[in-house]
């Protein structure tokens, strides 16, 4: 089931003939702007190839950002974390980088209805749209008088060789690993969509999909989610998909268990089959705009975040078993490679060590686990001045030697049967400076402080980033992402409902709840200097009922040493110092008994307590 990085769908040189093309297009439709979104019909992060446009006329290669096209001009709307890399990436192809405060803004949409006059029409692929930026739009345009298309994919008038849709098999997520049947989790969804009064539920997200029929794909790198829609009704649900992607023995248990398997085109069909008057339930944030337009307007429509997204978000004991299990088996992997790093950086005059060397040698440690299945994203190995670029990523062709003196981040993960890591850790190469061991400090002491903290259950998770990021601030830094986001099982490396970043609205369905598991990541990034980011994974556990009721606290499940070269030790408290001891006991009585010889020796060494 692995899934290999999609390879570059163009180079810098392509660009300009690209944007040619799709000039003319626009000007065969009557089209005056063109936007590109980085979307697919199901709004998911990472891309399938046949809808990764933004990238292939744009070239840049970043998760988020908004390609947008006029006859006179043509840019890319991105946050700060990939500044540096849409700089690198968009040089010399006539498009802009314009820069937006974070991955969920909207500026781009103000700077439409700016620029264009009333009369013009804009363009976007209705069916990759996400409802609710749709809904803002609209509003905006509408009030300028400037006209929308929808049902308009110019891509397809230039975009020749456009990829068809992913036909890798489905499997199952069979017992131990999946520890609620698949009738158990349809008949919790049935009682949360009585609940709303809805009598059918629409599903377009992915990883909701996988989480429900306990199914996994690999349709999207690094993910293992499969394309397709689903449809739950009171007795039968039906699963839209691809033909020739359920094997015969997945779709007779599917069948048992009261689920249908249709082509993936048909979902529009059986919407207009429904009953007038059926209550549909479907989430607003979660589905695109061409998908509702697709909903008869005959059915009453209750619009909820989809209840397996707070059901997927909560691990059960069991499954939380499993990710502790995970865990040693990755930081074992992750022992065994900072082994060999140490080792290579002994002798790097001899035999030079590139950025690529580490993606290769921290997934092929993995991949000698138990239970391995593929990379969870693609590892982040940023030498110097490139742990400064936060969404970096090491090529063959533009990789950094790891020479000289400095800082090297490594921000890596898995997806295990058991379980989905991910893991930051920074180790110092050469001799480094007060500088860097003050900065590093910093990042440790806002590690420590958010994984520490006990707090109210229910609290909204984007509440507590100030938490880490106090220590920070206080020596007048900050950093351009959220401190924390949520991890799936066996699933999404980033899933919601929680976030914890200053940038999530705090509303009620980020509230913190038993059983999520996110990650504790802060940073600093200096620019053309270094770039340091320390995480782990952590669990949420009741702590305790006081007269002020239950209190939640962080169960670190990432098990990895943090390198104790790279701290000043006089920036620590006791109760810090204390923490970081503590931690390392742990890493070493559960990693101990999965490693031998040099990977022992070497978290032996690296667990020494303060």
């Amino acid at each position: 089931m692995s899934t290999p990085p999609t390879p570059p769908l163009s180079t810098q040189a392509d660009i300009p003939a690209r944007l040619e093309a799709l000039r003319q297009a626009m000007r065969r439709h009557g089209v005056d702007a063109c936007i590109v979104p980085s979307s697919d019909p199901h709004l998911s992060e990472y891309l399938p190839p046949r809808w990764q446009g933004r990238q292939w006329l744009s070239g840049f290669t970043g998760s988020v950002g908004t390609f947008i096209a006029t006859q006179d001009f043509a840019g890319v709307w991105t946050d700060g974390r990939y500044w540096t890399q849409a700089e690198d990436e968009l040089a010399g192809t006539g498009i802009a980088l314009m820069k937006i405060s974070s991955g969920a803004s909207t500026q781009y949409i103000d700077w439409l209805a700016e620029t264009l006059r009333p009369g013009q029409v804009i363009a976007v692929d209705g069916a990759v749209l996400g409802l609710a930026i749709a809904r803002q739009l609209r509003q905006a345009l509408d009030a300028r008088g400037i006209a929308l298309r929808t049902d308009l994919d110019v891509l397809d008038d230039v975009w020749t060789d456009r990829p068809g849709l992913p036909d890798a098999p489905v499997s199952e997520h069979l017992p131990p690993y999946a520890t609620t049947s698949r009738a158990a989790k349809l008949a919790a969804l049935r009682v949360a969509m009585a609940q709303h009064g809805a009598e059918r539920h629409l599903i377009s997200t992915l990883d909701d999909i996988a989480y429900l029929f306990n199914l996994r794909g690999a349709d999207v790198s690094y993910n293992p989610i499969f394309v397709a829609h689903a449809l739950v009704g009171p007795e039968r649900a039906t699963l839209f998909v691809a033909e020739g992607k359920v094997p015969a023995d997945v779709r007779a248990a599917l069948q048992a268990d009261g689920v249908d398997v249709a082509p993936y085109t048909d979902v529009a069909n059986a919407l207009a089959e429904l009953a007038p008057g059926t209550t549909l339930l479907l989430d607003p944030r979660r589905v695109t705009h061409g998908t509702r337009q697709a909903v008869p307007t005959q059915l009453t429509v209750l619009e909820a975040i989809n209840p397996t997204t707070f059901a997927k978000s909560r691990k059960t004991d069991d499954e939380a078993a499993h990710v502790r299990a995970t865990m040693e088996q990755d930081g074992a992997a992750l022992c065994e490679f900072f082994a060999w790093l140490e080792d290579a950086l002994a002798r790097r005059h001899e035999q030079p060590l590139t950025e690529v060397d580490i993606d290769r040698h921290i997934t092929a440690a993995r991949a000698r686990r138990p239970g391995f299945v593929s990379p969870s994203f693609g590892t982040i190995a940023g030498f110097g001045a490139n742990g400064a670029i936060m969404h970096y990523r090491a090529t063959p062709a533009g990789c950094a030697r790891i020479q000289g003196d400095g800082l090297l981040l490594i921000d890596s993960g898995g997806q295990y049967e058991g379980g989905t890591t991910d893991i930051t850790r920074v180790v110092p190469v050469g001799a480094i400076t007060v500088e860097h061991r003050r900065d590093f400090t910093l990042v440790l002491k806002g590690m420590m402080a958010l994984s520490a903290t006990r707090f109210p259950r229910g609290t909204r998770s984007p509440l507590l980033d100030a938490i880490a990021r106090a220590p920070i601030w206080s020596a007048g830094i900050d950093f351009g992402h959220g401190t924390g986001h949520g991890v799936g099982y066996f699933l999404n490396v980033h899933e919601g409902p929680q976030s914890i970043s200053p940038s999530t609205m705090p509303d009620p369905h980020t509230a913190m709840e038993p059983g999520m598991i996110t990650s504790i990541e802060p940073g600093i990034y200096r620019p053309g200097k270094w770039g340091i980011r320390i995480e782990n994974l952590v669990l949420n556990r009741l702590a305790g009922t006081t007269e002020f009721g239950q209190f939640l606290a962080f169960e670190t499940l990432t098990l990895c040493p943090i390198d104790t070269r790279c701290i000043d030790r006089t920036l620590l408290r006791a109760d810090e110092v204390a923490w970081l001891n503590d931690y390392h006991a742990t890493v070493l009585q559960r990693l101990r008994p999965h490693v031998q010889g040099a990977a022992l020796a070497w978290l032996e060494e690296r667990t020494t307590p303060l």
